[in-house]
């Protein structure tokens, strides 16, 4: 599915909201997310990432279970206080492996992304130009 600059910046409005653009994450986005959060935060809660994210704790749950489905994270638990036990997120070496192919990944979209941007802001800058000149 392509977005273009014009349908994101209509929708911006509409919703008038930055989480509007999280809306937009795919599911790699997502998982390279929660890899980064874990490497940097292994103690995260999930309704501490649902938080920081802006995205629903159901959904923190799902990605955070396929994650560990996958061997990308394990799950270690211990105890703070006797009777609650604290869980850890730790990555694994196929979880390192993945975060770093997917980092690979978002940079390539993100450059490519950043072309057309500066391609369409040229266009802009053109006919803004064309505007004035034939204002005057």
């Amino acid at each position: 599915m392509q977005i273009s600059l014009y349908d994101m910046a209509v929708a911006y409005q509409i919703f008038d909201s930055p989480l509007f653009f999280l809306v937009l994450m795919n599911k790699k986005d997502i998982h390279l997310d929660l890899l980064r959060k874990l490497e940097a935060k292994p103690e995260y809660t999930q309704r501490e990432l649902s938080q920081e994210m802006g995205v629903s704790l159901g959904k923190i749950n799902y990605c955070m279970k396929k994650l560990v489905e996958k061997g990308w994270i394990k799950l270690s638990s211990f105890r703070h206080h006797p009777q609650k036990v604290n869980y850890i997120y730790l990555l694994t070496p196929k979880g390192i492996e993945q975060k770093t192919r997917l980092t690979f990944s978002f940079l390539t979209t993100k450059l490519e992304e950043y072309e057309k941007l500066k391609n369409e802001i040229g266009k802009l800058k053109q006919d803004a130009k064309k505007f004035q000149s034939e204002q005057k």
